[in-house]
């Protein structure tokens, strides 16, 4: 299971309670200040209305939202983060039911209607109630005199002071939007699929500014003083007086359909058949689709929410996108919260499965073929939280997670060797209920199951884990269990001639780290270097901690007589596809870049460089480490750049960490997200590294996954049937990222 499974583990420095050396690599004059930031998340309302079509929304300025629709009014019911609400009718005025309402706009906060007769509203103690003089009204527009524009696709009707003043034409039955100058209530602006109108209303003169074809939605950037006009490919700006366009018509964007147009705050939002995205200051794009944000991806309409939240409509409902200032520590209390809530199987850090469609309260904590991996990332978590706070909840979660750790060795009969998970037996034999049902056995302990054929993505974990609870839990019980367990491991591994070797006698799969076995991979094979790499890690942690000669006479046994030193040094240039005429195993193992392979190294990488043998050999260590981080440097993974750290460096790409854990979703749920139909995204030909796009996509925009994935991956999920824990996927690098100090305490008001 090593290729599929692998994780992230890495990292860290060191503060010994009993070793007294200073933190290595930690950074003294690169830290970011936790001076907090903008989380976005999303409060989704799904609407099944059976034909009815939902065709507008607005809050209004007691934040109250509603919505209209085909067959009238709604509003909201319930809904919160992670747990939807609904769109249902709205009777707060039960004799609205007996208007035909076609529009719906704002006026001085208020809502105002258009139906069939009249312009009306229930605001100003009813008393706005005027006579449009229009037999099939469309669409309108209001200004905060009490101005009104009427149209019915051609004809215009002006009202001011409760009378119709003026009525125009256009050509044509075109028109399909009108809209106010929210800074100059004399100008409004009408949108037909071939010309943008503007209307004055001081001299009532109707005036075409501009003429073109497709276009679709508008709206006015009153801090340009522009015209932002969505065509049905693309948008682009002119000039709300003279008509002339602004630039070049912008094409490099998510989809370039433009279906709603709103400026907010400055920024223009877009609505389209596949989501929505809004054009920040920066003219960077955030963009806002599939269901961790949206009911449906065909949004109809874009409106400013309650507490400046952004109110995103689509033909299947609702999504609200909320944003609130939090600190990284702030996000990390809450990412607390929802692993202890809802991840913890056992002590075990576990996912939420078998859900129906994000519904938290459907799944259930399902067992997995890596239930140590990650949970020693999380354990190295809270290693690294009780290090920096001393929070006893810390040490109580390290307590209950590494006891956890110890069950995996003594839940089967095999010495030393470490199950990948276990679960408890049910009614009868449930194994076919399990995950890879042919691996679990029955253990000796009564109402149990342990997992067999443990991989060496296990093993790299587990030491990696226990090596960090070890040097910086001070806690002596804790810290001496985590010392037996590393010695349980690697006395295993020692003793079977650097084989994992499992309860048939067999060495497992993926338990391999003999000369034997990885020497006959071709030297540019990864797996010769990984193997190389992570067992003289192992070995290394093992002597610091116990200090018997054993594990440093092997380890250095395979770097003087094996080849094993040049092996893990060798240049990541150097790695690729195996060359013609090599074996099978070797063509498989290396016929693309393995990104299980990363979150191994980097697993491996903390024993490696903390407990190395002199110094001499730490040199040559961070040498190799760096070269691997450069490799890595275009996913901007924030754990591996924050790991690299540890080598004393001072220019990792911190800005990139941080934005890292900045842009990672508060919604952890598997929801289905789709990129590669994107026009703002600049696809590469195929390559060995799987890099898909030049420049990587911000985590809230991709699939959920963990450290060993590839983040060039644009398509993904598996449609809400499942919750990650945040332990592995954020707690692990931003605690180490404080442990380390790269990551600063939150800076106080």
């Amino acid at each position: 299971m090593k290729k599929m499974k692998r994780h992230i583990l890495v990292v860290l420095s060191c503060t010994l309670w009993m070793y007294a050396c200073d933190k290595p690599g930690q950074q003294k004059d690169v830290t970011y200040a936790d001076s907090g930031f903008i989380q976005d998340y999303s409060v989704k309302y799904p609407f099944d209305g059976d034909g009815v079509r939902l065709l507008r929304v607005r809050a209004d300025r007691d934040g109250k939202v509603q919505l209209l629709a085909s067959d009238g009014l709604k509003h909201l019911s319930e809904g919160r983060f992670l747990h939807p609400g609904s769109v249902v009718t709205d009777n707060t005025y039960r004799f609205m039911s007996a208007k035909t309402i076609v529009d719906m706009v704002l006026c001085q906060g208020e809502f105002v209607y258009l139906d069939q007769q009249v312009v009306f509203s229930n605001a100003w103690s009813g008393r706005l109630f005027v006579e449009h003089q229009l037999a099939e009204p469309t669409a309108f527009a209001a200004n905060d005199a009490q101005e009104f524009l009427v149209t019915d696709g051609s004809a215009l009707h002006f009202i001011r002071n409760g009378a119709v003043l003026w009525k125009g034409q256009i050509p044509g039955k075109g028109i399909v939007q009108l809209v106010n100058h929210p800074e100059d209530r004399t100008r409004f602006f009408l949108l037909a699929p071939d010309a943008v109108y503007r209307f004055i209303t001081t001299t009532n003169a109707l005036e075409k500014i501009y003429g073109g074809d497709g276009l679709m939605s508008f709206d006015v950037d009153a801090r340009h003083n522009q015209l932002v006009v969505g065509t049905s490919d693309g948008y682009f700006r002119c000039d709300p007086e003279q008509g002339k366009v602004v630039g070049e018509i912008e094409k490099k964007l998510p989809w370039t359909e433009i279906t709603a147009v709103k400026v907010i705050d400055g920024d223009p939002w877009f609505g389209t058949p596949k989501g929505a995205f809004v054009i920040k200051q920066d003219s960077s794009i955030a963009y806002y689709a599939g269901e961790r944000w949206l009911p449906g991806d065909q949004v109809v309409d874009v409106a400013i929410g309650p507490d400046s939240s952004v109110l995103l409509l689509t033909d299947s409902g609702l999504g609200v996108i909320h944003f609130t200032a939090m600190t990284l520590h702030e996000k990390a209390m809450y990412y607390e919260q929802q692993v202890r809530e809802r991840h913890i199987r056992n002590g075990f850090n576990a996912t939420l499965v078998g859900m129906q469609n994000g519904d938290l309260s459907t799944g259930y904590l399902g067992d997995s073929d890596n239930d140590g991996l990650w949970t020693s990332l999380y354990l190295a978590a809270e290693a690294f939280r009780y290090a920096t706070t001393g929070e006893q909840q810390a040490l109580d979660h390290c307590m209950e997670s590494l006891d956890a750790m110890a069950r995996l060795y003594d839940i089967n009969p095999v010495a030393g060797f470490p199950a990948r998970s276990f679960e408890r037996r049910g009614m009868g034999d449930t194994r076919d209920v399990l995950s890879d049902p042919e691996r679990w056995q029955l253990a000796e302990q009564p109402d149990w199951f342990w997992k067999a054929t443990t991989s060496s993505d296990e093993a790299i974990g587990h030491i990696f884990a226990f090596g960090v609870v070890a040097e910086l839990v001070d806690h002596q019980e804790t810290r001496e269990k985590a010392i037996q367990l590393i010695d349980t491991l690697m006395g295993h591994i020692v003793k079977h001639n650097l084989y994992l070797v499992d309860y048939d006698g067999q060495p497992t799969t993926w338990g391999r780290w003999n000369p034997e076995y990885v020497n006959a991979f071709p030297t540019n094979v990864g797996d010769r270097k990984l193997n190389a790499s992570n067992i003289i890690g192992m070995l290394q942690t093992a002597y610091y901690f116990t200090e018997k000669p054993l594990y440093r006479e092997t380890a250095f046994d395979l770097m003087e007589n094996h080849g094993y030193l040049e092996n893990l040094l060798r240049p990541m240039e150097e790695i690729g596809k195996a060359p013609d005429g090599a074996d099978d195993w070797s063509q498989m193992l290396s016929s693309a870049w393995n990104h299980s392979d990363d979150e191994m190294y980097f697993a491996g990488y903390w024993g490696l460089y903390r407990y190395a043998f002199n110094d001499t050999l730490k040199a040559k260590y961070g040498i190799a480490i760096r070269d691997h981080w450069e490799a890595e440097r275009p996913e901007k993974e924030g754990a591996w750049n924050i790991f690299t750290a540890i080598t004393g460096a001072d220019d990792i790409d911190l800005d990139e960490a941080v934005w890292y854990l900045k842009e990672y979703p508060l919604d952890l749920v598997q929801w289905k997200v789709t990129n590669s139909h994107r026009k703002d995204i600049e696809p590469l030909a195929p390559n060995f590294r799987g890099q898909t796009i030049a420049e990587v996509l911000p985590p809230d925009e991709l699939k959920i996954s963990r450290h060993n994935a590839n983040r060039f991956t644009l398509d993904g999920g598996n449609n809400g049937a499942a919750e990650n824990s945040a332990g592995d996927t954020w707690l692990f690098p931003y605690w180490m990222g404080r442990y380390l100090g790269v990551i600063g305490a939150p800076v106080s008001e």
